[in-house]
């Protein structure tokens, strides 16, 4: 092999070389820029829709509870739409979605009958709330009352059955908390707080961060 053969032979080698390691270096660029832009767009996600990708994480932890509002709220369109606020609340901060009933079998049934109550857990079939359209339409007596169909540490207003507390403290602020002189029948308080005998009772207009945590702790949502 003469040397012009050996010299053309070396630098074509040498070439075919740097072409293999640019090729195989853009494939890395490529490939990292690829993930840089796909972690740029996930975060970019994150940052403007929150509460979706939030959504899609709990997804397989839903709780789904059927629900028919009776037509006795059906001339004024307000009570209606607070009755719906309630529910809808509890898909904002717990695994508990409220849905209107097609063919289930079991679901709630929300009507105006004398007073605000409802049964204590899933009773099965129809199970009637009450929520009297003369005192009872509001946001934290909706939440109050459906709270009684999901989880409940009292029975009959003042007969005690097992706490679900969960490991919480006793709450005041609960939504659950009655006020001082519930159900009274002589105008003297029926509760009166321990230790602290001035504590405000019954003054909640939502769910307290104890009322989600035990939610959230009984259907094991995704904290």
């Amino acid at each position: 092999m003469s040397l012009d053969t050996m010299f053309v032979t070396k630098v074509t080698f040498g070439l075919l070389a740097l072409l293999l390691v640019f090729s195989v270096r853009a494939e890395e660029m490529v490939r990292h820029t690829n993930l840089y832009q796909r972690h740029l767009y996930q975060r970019q996600q994150r940052h403007q829709y929150p509460k979706l990708m939030d959504d899609i994480a709990v997804n397989e932890r839903n709780i789904y509870v059927p629900y028919v509002i009776a037509n006795h709220y059906s001339s004024r369109e307000v009570e209606v739409e607070i009755i719906k606020r309630g529910l809808d609340s509890f898909s904002y901060s717990t695994c508990i979605r409220f849905f209107p009933c097609s063919n289930e079998r079991d679901y709630i049934s929300i009507e105006s009958r004398s007073g605000c109550y409802s049964y204590v857990g899933r009773q099965g079939y129809s199970q009637t709330v009450s929520l009297d359209r003369n005192g009872c339409l509001y946001h934290s007596t909706v939440q109050h009352e459906l709270l009684h169909n999901i989880i409940d540490d009292m029975k009959y207003n003042f007969n005690k059955i097992n706490t679900l507390n969960q490991g919480t403290p006793y709450d005041y602020s609960s939504v659950m908390q009655y006020e001082r002189y519930a159900f009274s029948k002589n105008g003297l308080p029926t509760m009166i707080p321990i230790p602290n005998n001035n504590a405000a009772l019954g003054t909640s207009t939502e769910m307290s961060q104890n009322d989600i945590i035990r939610i959230s702790r009984l259907y094991q949502c995704c904290e």
